[in-house]
């Protein structure tokens, strides 16, 4: 692990939230405060605390990320969104001892588990 990334409960964060401030002011360049702010749909006392080191808000967090092009993700120590995303299907046999109504429930339950399962690996 190099000096850059933040060990979390489960992940790595391979950028720390401080970074953003610094990339920011990389990626605005020549461009003033307020014009950036402007692009980026944020006030320019926001975007001047963020690149100070405060840790923004979610909505502008987000926004900014969409500036620099950045995917949240890396910042957040969790797996890129572009992952692939699996189907979960359930096939039951229909006997005449099962319901359709319990055979839809079951069905419910075992794509739900599995959904639980997945939310736990991306930990």
């Amino acid at each position: 692990m190099s000096s850059s990334d933040i060990r979390t409960r489960h992940c790595v964060m391979t950028l720390s939230i401080e970074k953003l401030g610094e990339m920011i002011v990389e990626r605005r360049g020549t461009l003033g405060v307020r014009a950036a702010a402007k692009e980026i749909g944020i006030s320019p006392a926001t975007l001047s605390r963020v690149e100070n080191g405060n840790v923004p808000d979610l909505a502008t967090f987000a926004a900014i990320c969409q500036w620099l092009d950045e995917d949240p993700n890396q910042f957040l120590g969790m797996k890129p969104a572009t992952e692939k995303v699996e189907t979960v299907t359930v096939h039951l046999r229909k006997q005449k001892t099962t319901s359709m109504d319990t055979a839809k429930a079951l069905g419910n339950l075992i794509i739900t588990a599995q959904k639980g399962l997945a939310d736990l690996d991306r930990l």
